[in-house]
């Protein structure tokens, strides 16, 4: 897709599953089951999906996916089916920008990778990286609730990185690409905003992780603070949805927001 003088593609690294009850909160079983059938075992698939955007010599990709520092129990729990490197559309060493939503295994546990003598190295080493620094502070002091969220190899490599940029709230990267602070799901996550024109395309991350997740009422289990997150909900490239990557968002009859896959209405 072409927004003004970017050109934004996804990139898939992955699929995975969670636990359906965590991904839908409070809601019911028996009315999320509807909406994503869960497997024997009570757990929903999803994808690691990221955005590849270009434009003259920068090359920025959004989140990395959950990477290769998995033990296989771990890979048996979650599912995890990484697609291979070398069939990446992308070249690693040609990122100038990582922009990270936030540091959740699943959003950042691609940043490195363990060499054969235990070492961290960079899969991106050219990249900048950017980043919430509230989102730095939890992942560095996390809560007993989100602890496991976050990689401890993630955090000890950014502890040293060189090119490690904090923000510090809502920012413009590029002329036309937004950061912006949101901390319903986590403390200092940040959704994109890529505008060309008149046309605009939003990636709200784990603000609204499907389409499934449109209506107000569905939030993540994992949420920090569903109350916050209420108030932040917006548009419209899914990260975790298997089925639907892109969508407008829409009113239903009910007065519900829904999500309408490009091509409908």
């Amino acid at each position: 897709m072409i927004f003004g003088s970017f050109t934004v593609q996804e990139v898939v690294f992955g699929q995975f599953r969670l636990d359906g009850g965590c991904m839908f909160g409070s809601v019911p079983r028996n009315l999320w089951s509807k909406r994503i059938e869960p497997d024997e075992e009570n757990c929903i698939p999803l994808v690691a999906r990221s955005l590849w955007i270009t434009r003259g010599d920068r090359r920025i990709l959004v989140d990395c996916g959950m990477g290769e520092l998995w033990a296989e129990p771990q890979r048996r729990i979650f599912g995890i089916r990484n697609v291979p490197e070398a069939d990446w559309e992308l070249d690693p060493g040609s990122v100038t920008d990582l922009i990270l939503t936030h540091l959740h295994f699943d959003h950042a546990g691609g940043l490195v990778r363990r060499t054969p003598s235990g070492d961290l190295q960079p899969i991106f080493p050219n990249a900048r990286i950017h980043l919430q620094r509230a989102q730095w502070d939890q992942a560095r002091n996390p809560t007993l609730k989100d602890r496991a969220s976050y990689l401890p190899e993630t955090v000890r490599f950014l502890s040293t990185a060189r090119d490690l940029t904090l923000h510090e709230g809502d920012v413009e990267v590029l002329p036309g690409l937004h950061l912006h602070r949101v901390d319903g799901h986590t403390r200092g996550q940040q959704w994109v905003e890529i505008r060309g024109g008149a046309e605009a395309l939003f990636f709200p991350t784990d603000v609204v992780p499907t389409a499934h997740h449109v209506p107000l009422a569905y939030h993540l289990g994992y949420d920090l603070c569903a109350e916050t997150l209420l108030r932040e909900k917006a548009w419209v490239c899914f990260q975790h949805d298997v089925y639907t990557a892109l969508a407008r968002i829409g009113m239903s009859e009910q007065g519900q927001f829904v999500a309408e896959p490009l091509g409908a209405g």
